[in-house]
């Protein structure tokens, strides 16, 4: 038995300064540190229960776009009218991960902050530069199917688990922090980290700083979007790729995209090439394939996923060709 502190503030302040004044504690609420404990992953001397901060709404702003407290369940989320109306992508994202049970547990800053599945990263007894940094890649010549194929380095090629974040990313959301220096935001698709030679940081998050909570644009709203994943079972499994897709036609040609993928990377991945590619062009098929492939191109897979580059591919091509308006008849 490994004994902790376990404090629970009212306040987002008093939860920052708690942080300040207990060296080795870590915040906790609705992701998975708890399992990462039992593992003996993680061992905080202290636990701040953020859980209960009065950030569980979901607010409309004046200018339209939503403000998604950090505590807000992601089955609340899920099913609110505004997201299932506005930003269908997000809201079929969480209905994809993990379980009912789980989703009523999960929450918005949890779900961001979630640590990677890599059984390696999770087994002591395997070396792994995420948890132990400098001990080598145990997945790289071991079992990686389910790895990274972009963006990985020779430190590590583990994947984020996130299916909501893969949303968030598409839609040009942002996450909003606080710390000891005050409030700031970054985007969906910068918060999370590549690997590189630091493995160990899985995020832009400053020591200390908590997430209170996740801004939805205007720009996005109404937008059509949709998330399609691949999994090895109907449910309760993390993907192996999945994409989320905004597109928005006007005049016959793409003027407004986001398209990221999931399963395939670090962090969610963000398809900035493919974006390019696609702006201002006629949402044709072969439009589609050939900025799909622009992106996917970049893929360096391993011994055993190379599968996941074709799945990627055809599930964006799918969600891609939904979306788009048919043709014109004469």
């Amino acid at each position: 038995m490994k004994s902790f502190g376990y404090l629970r503030p009212t306040g987002v302040q008093e939860a920052v300064e708690a942080y300040t004044a207990h060296p080795g504690a870590q915040y906790l609420a609705g992701g998975n540190l708890v399992d990462l404990m039992k593992l003996g992953v993680e061992t905080p001397g202290v636990l701040i229960d953020v859980g209960r901060l009065p950030l569980d709404s979901v607010e409309e702003l004046p200018d339209g776009a939503l403000r998604v407290g950090a505590t807000v369940r992601n089955s609340d989320l899920a099913a609110h009218p505004l997201v299932r109306d506005r930003y269908p992508v997000l809201s079929q994202a969480l209905l994809a991960g993990a379980s009912g049970q789980l989703r009523n547990a999960a929450t918005t800053g949890g779900n961001l902050l979630q640590r990677t599945r890599c059984p390696y990263f999770q087994d002591l007894g395997k070396p792994c530069n995420k948890r132990q940094p400098g001990s080598g890649c145990g997945a790289r010549d071991g079992l990686h199917r389910d790895h990274a194929v972009l963006g990985h380095s020779p430190h590590c090629i583990a994947t984020h688990p996130s299916d909501m974040a893969v949303a968030l990313a598409a839609l040009d959301a942002r996450v909003e922090l606080y710390g000891a220096e005050g409030g700031r935001s970054i985007p969906v698709a910068d918060f999370h980290r590549l690997p590189g030679v630091r493995p160990e940081r899985d995020t832009e998050i400053r020591p200390g700083e908590l997430i209170t909570g996740v801004l939805l644009p205007a720009s996005r709203a109404g937008v059509p979007s949709a998330y399609r994943k691949a999994r090895d079972r109907a449910s309760y499994a993390f993907a192996l790729a999945s994409v989320a897709v905004v597109l928005r036609v006007a005049d016959g040609v793409v003027d407004q995209v986001g398209l990221a993928f999931g399963g395939l990377a670090h962090r969610p991945w963000r398809a900035h090439h493919a974006e390019t590619a696609l702006l201002g062009a006629a949402p044709t098929p072969e439009a589609f394939e050939g900025a799909v492939a622009l992106e996917l191109d970049r893929a360096e897979p391993l011994r055993d996923n190379a599968y996941k580059v074709p799945l990627a591919r055809n599930l964006a091509l799918d969600v891609l060709n939904r979306l788009a308006p048919a043709p014109a008849t004469a």
